[in-house]
């Protein structure tokens, strides 16, 4: 069946295996996701090569979820900046999906290969970054993972453009959102705060990701031992829901105010206050000559590569189903209180000490996978303000 055919539906016109083996050759593969492996491919006719992506029916319905929910997304997108769906395959068994092969680097791995790096290079790549994010947020699309490693260079020319990959998570907008997920460090405080959300949570990671490729670090550190799951997932988001970061010295000594303040911007703590992709595109730092060309590139590799070889900046999380079970003996006290703004949540967080709570059970389309590390306690205030921790305890890796 050729690409654009494929039906999600009730219908049940499968493709044969050899359908995909007849025009593909698929190599060894060359990364394991938690919902799918992926194989470079080569078309048999041209020789060009491709991203493969297979998901496995049979290993659940959050695997089928996400692999349709994906064949959805990037149906709807093209554009230059996020990497384009190429053929889809749906057998009885599997789910393939064959996007555009992009051969560049990491950004992390292309700062640190670079013998000058400023401002202005961050500059171009944020740049490219929010007019992606503006694309998919005029089709209401929320992307809901944005982070450093799902931006990669195309190529490996000196003028590559970036692109955004990884859209599993991603979801159409149709009313507020409920469903917590992302990566740790990115999420946004009505995420955290367990509010309902949009669009405004891509500016935010975009915010955090700014603010690490100019200073190296990432705005809201925790010390406490990576192995502590509990302190360290319950204290930084204490600190996201009350914005709590800062622009240190030194690190942020030769950085221009302008930057800062689309920094600022961009990781407001009021969704409704944020600015937009849109808005952010015409800021000076990103359409005018703001952004400093000075060399900033020992200061932040140093940083980088002290700070990110954690595999832990590597997960992405659903943000859901733990806290029903440990928060069972508190059910009778906090039900009727009512649903705190971001900023009471964090201040109550702010001054609570660790509790037991747990999850409301969400729709069955929307239980995440068992935990890969021990699930933190919650962070428990008066009625339903039990924020910071929440998502602390119910972090699931997606």
């Amino acid at each position: 069946m050729p690409f654009g055919c494929v039906t999600l539906g009730d219908k049940k016109d499968y493709n044969q295996p050899s359908e995909v083996t007849d025009r593909y050759d698929l190599g060894q593969v060359i990364k394991t996701e938690e919902f799918c492996e992926i194989f470079r491919a080569k078309e048999k006719t041209t020789g060009k090569l491709y991203t493969c992506k297979k998901f496995l029916k049979r290993d659940g319905r959050k695997v089928r979820k996400a692999a349709k929910n994906e064949i959805i997304i990037l149906k709807m997108v093209k554009h230059p900046n996020i990497l384009q769906l190429v053929d889809v395959y749906i057998t009885r068994k599997e789910y393939f999906i064959f996007l555009e092969l992009a051969t560049g680097r990491e950004v992390f791995d292309w700062i640190l290969d670079q013998g000058y790096y400023s401002e202005k290079d961050t500059s171009n790549v944020i740049r490219q970054v929010l007019e992606a994010v503006a694309y998919l947020h005029s089709l209401k699309i929320v992307h809901r993972n944005l982070k450093l490693e799902n931006l990669v260079y195309y190529n490996r020319l000196k003028n590559s453009k970036i692109v955004i990959s990884d859209f599993h998570l991603a979801k159409l907008e149709n009313g507020l959102i409920k469903e917590p997920c992302g990566t740790p460090e990115y999420l946004a405080p009505e995420v955290v705060g367990r509010q309902r959300y949009g669009r405004p949570v891509d500016c935010w990671a975009i915010g955090v990701i700014m603010y690490i490729l100019l200073s190296g670090n990432p705005p809201f550190y925790e010390e406490a031992d990576e192995d502590d799951y509990e302190n360290h997932d319950k204290n930084l988001f204490r600190k996201i829901l009350a914005g709590d970061y800062e622009f240190d010295p030194p690190y942020w000594d030769d950085i221009s105010q302008a930057a800062k303040e689309l920094v600022t911007r961009l990781m407001e703590v009021e969704q409704d206050q944020r600015i937009t992709a849109e808005e952010a595109i015409s800021h000076e730092w990103i359409s005018g000559n703001a952004a400093s060309d000075k060399n900033i590139k020992d200061g932040v590799c140093a940083q980088i590569e002290k700070n990110f070889a954690r595999a832990k900046w590597k997960k992405a999380v659903r943000v859901t189903t733990l806290m029903k079970r440990l928060r069972a003996p508190e059910q009778t006290e906090t039900a009727s209180a009512p649903a705190p703004t971001a900023a009471a949540t964090a201040a109550t967080a702010a001054t609570d000490t660790a509790a037991p709570a747990a999850p409301t059970t969400p729709p069955a389309a929307e239980q995440p996978l068992a935990p890969s590390t021990p699930p933190a306690t919650t962070c428990n205030g008066d009625g339903a303000a039990t924020a910071a921790a929440t998502a602390a305890a119910t972090t699931t890796e997606a």
